[in-house]
């Protein structure tokens, strides 16, 4: 797939193990063996990466707990199709954002506009004064990184914002979800906020958020971050940096 100024995010890999894991992960993601297919025989695949037989088993020993390969005796070790991966994973995320970055984009969108909403409601109701102090916090920082040059630091505090918001909803696992999701939500604002006009047009978006959850207004908190998710998408569609749809 084609890409105008795609977007990535840059990993630097501490050691040999996560480097191995991360090839092999972007492979299977990027369609190098079709699901159903087996991985070629070991000792031609580690001599390929150029890494040990004992590093390659314990890389596909940690492919398979995302849900990415199955390994069995007499069948050797073969691909499981994409609806069984774990893409809650953050390096299931990270390598799908390289290998079909407009699906990613789309079902992140999807799933925002399901969760954020009633994560913005539940706020309202349950936001403790330090939940409230952490969202005025990170919009500063949004609106501090917004007037730099380059605007640098600008998607870290937006992200973290609505990281943040999931966990003010006072719902462990939607906050659970918020931590799982980094990967995902920093790759939509890459795009989204690429779109002339659309962080002067978000800042007040997310101040009505928050001064909504101040104010124990559910509906309005609800509706301003709705009106944040829906604004996204037509940014996302507008982005000079939106994946092209053909190949």
């Amino acid at each position: 797939m084609a890409s105008r100024g795609r977007a990535e995010i840059v990993v630097h890999f501490r050691t040999m193990h996560q480097r191995v894991v991360d090839e092999l992960g972007r492979r299977i993601a990027a369609g190098a063996w079709r699901p159903g297919e087996a991985l070629p025989v070991e000792d031609a695949l580690a001599a390929e990466i150029g890494v040990s037989r004992g590093a390659l088993r314990e890389a596909v020993k940690a492919l398979e707990a995302k849900g990415m390969l199955r390994v069995r005796p007499r069948t050797g070790t073969r691909v499981l199709p994409p609806g069984q991966w774990n893409h809650l994973d953050r390096d299931v995320l990270r390598w799908q954002q390289a290998g079909d970055a407009a699906a990613l984009l789309r079902d992140t969108g999807e799933l925002r506009r399901i969760v954020e909403p009633e994560a913005a409601r539940l706020a309202a109701g349950r936001a403790g004064p330090d939940d409230v102090r952490a969202l005025y916090e990170y919009l500063a920082a949004m609106e501090a990184a917004a007037a730099e040059p380059g605007r640098r630091g600008y998607v870290e505090a937006d992200t973290a914002f609505h990281r943040a918001l999931l966990d003010a909803s006072g719902n462990r696992l939607l906050g659970s979800l918020g931590r799982a999701l980094d990967i995902a939500l920093e790759h939509s604002f890459l795009v989204s906020t690429r779109t002339p006009g659309a962080v002067e047009a978000s800042l007040p978006r997310h101040r009505a958020v928050v001064r909504a959850i101040a104010a124990r207004d559910p509906g309005a908190a609800a509706a301003a971050m709705l009106a944040i998710v829906e604004a996204a998408a037509q940014e996302i569609a507008r982005s000079p940096a939106r994946p092209d749809d053909a190949d």
